[in-house]
């Protein structure tokens, strides 16, 4: 058919549909447009996903079932992860806040589960949820030569 397709998924369910269903089509299944047009089969697709930064923090805290995994994860966060810049992290796992004029802090404890997850999701950097691909040479990030080649080639970086 000559036709060039760029498909973004932004859901999990790549794996069960998205991608068994791009097969179907290079083997020539006769459903939706396939059959109207006579397609035999036949062209290629390459799958490809984002490289992780900080929104692996994000799905290890959506997964954390207590208090004490997601302290732990905090203290991860406070090496591993990139921070937005305004927080105070001394201040992360107590608030304060006034009630009838008098000063009160919340203890991180004191939050419900939900609350502690959300609060730790809001100090993660949102712009830094995935690898740039500027950043792929960044040695901490030990990406590998092949995701790299793969990278400048995707972009036309050679």
């Amino acid at each position: 058919m000559g036709r060039r397709y760029i498909g973004i998924e932004q859901m999990d369910y790549i794996n069960e549909i998205t991608v068994p269903r791009l097969q179907k089509v290079i083997e020539g299944e006769q459903g939706g447009i396939s059959k109207d047009v006579n397609w035999k089969g036949g062209g290629s697709f390459v799958y490809a996903e984002l490289m992780e930064l900080n929104a692996y923090f994000v799905h290890e805290i959506q997964k954390a079932l207590s208090t004490e995994e997601l302290e732990n994860l905090f203290s991860v966060m406070k090496t591993e992860a990139h921070l937005n810049y305004q927080v105070a992290l001394e201040n992360v796992l107590s608030a304060e806040y006034e009630m009838e004029g008098i000063p009160r802090k919340v203890a991180f404890s004191e939050l419900e589960l939900h609350e502690k997850k959300q609060l730790l999701i809001e100090i993660l950097d949102k712009n830094q949820l995935y690898v740039n691909a500027s950043e792929m040479d960044d040695c901490d990030l030990n990406i590998s030569e092949s995701d790299k080649a793969f990278t400048r080639s995707f972009y036309g970086m050679e």
